[in-house]
């Protein structure tokens, strides 16, 4: 037998999963929780003790693709961003959008600091090990997962969340019960994603638009409502080239990440298959697929030598 990994099948889509805060909550309408709570994933040691290092940390809501964003912007990217810049961070002139590396106790005390760092500057305070809000309530939530697949990974997350003084709990439902909480917005936080074409459009407004924010069938799960999201998502839709809509794409990457509206976990960017090895391929596949069985051949050398098949 043999076992393989063809990226081949990923490269028409982009993608973003993790952990999403329900914006509709006042709890989670404070920008510095939210980027707090991205200190507490431990992307680094969740690979290593359990993915056995195959995984990518996601660092883009188009992760995977040409669409994402990189770098300080610039050129059209750069122009697209100071007709809106009124409406947008200013981190996202100055600043790339980096995911914290942990992996160690070091590395994880230090983001932990940066975390606390961040929630005292934003007036976060602590009674005793309860961390309270700015005024002075107690940050506690539930995380929502389909099924019990994700707990491992929310438990390790849950488990820094406490470590900062904040009361979370875990809820794993089945399939129809988490469809119809997420439906009617019923949840802290969830766990979920979001898939990406090669050329976005109006799926874009369903996605993170404002109107979206309050429409129970929609993919804005987050809540989101911000004028400078729907002003670049605009750009988008309007482009007149391939070239403007790669650039204010990169835009509006940049300004959904500067927001922190998701906790970016992880993906497997290839597909694994194992087969006998009695066949071959060449080695330029097609771009967006593995061309089996097309382009596949049954090897007759490599037949012989792993023996026929038995009844």
């Amino acid at each position: 037998m043999i076992k393989e990994l063809f990226e081949e099948t990923y490269r028409d889509s982009g993608v973003m999963v993790g952990f999403i805060p329900n914006l509709r909550r006042p709890l989670f309408q404070n920008q510095a929780l939210r980027e707090a709570m991205l200190y507490c994933f431990d992307f680094e040691e969740l690979d290593k003790l359990r993915f056995f290092g195959q995984y990518d940390r996601i660092s883009s809501f188009f992760y995977g693709t040409e669409l994402a964003s990189s770098g300080l912007p610039q050129g059209e990217e750069l122009d697209i961003l100071n007709s809106v810049k009124d409406l947008v961070p200013p981190e996202v002139f100055t600043t790339e959008y980096k995911n914290p590396v942990s992996g160690d106790p070091t590395k994880l005390r230090a983001n932990l600091r940066t975390a606390n760092e961040i929630l005292t500057k934003a007036g976060y305070t602590l009674n005793g090990s309860q961390l309270l809000d700015p005024n002075g309530q107690p940050v506690q939530f539930e995380i929502l997962l389909n099924g019990p697949v994700i707990e491992p990974i929310a438990t390790a997350f849950v488990t820094n969340l406490k470590r900062l003084g904040m009361n979370v709990t875990i809820r794993s439902v089945d399939s129809a019960q988490y469809v119809e909480r997420v439906r009617k917005r019923d949840f802290d936080v969830m766990y979920s994603g979001w898939a990406q074409s090669l050329s976005p459009g109006n799926e874009q407004r369903f996605f993170w638009g404002s109107e979206a924010a309050g429409q129970d069938d929609s993919s804005n799960y987050a809540g989101i409502a911000d004028k400078g999201v729907d002003a670049l998502i605009d750009k988008i839709i309007f482009a007149d080239d391939r070239e403007t809509i790669v650039a204010a794409t990169h835009a509006l990457d940049r300004v959904l990440l500067a927001h922190h509206y998701v906790i970016p976990t992880y993906t497997l960017r290839r597909s694994r298959i194992a087969r006998w090895d009695r066949f071959s391929h060449p080695d330029a596949l097609p771009e967006f697929n593995i061309g089996f069985p097309t382009v596949w051949w049954y090897d007759e050398a490599k037949a012989t030598k792993t023996g026929a098949a038995k009844n």
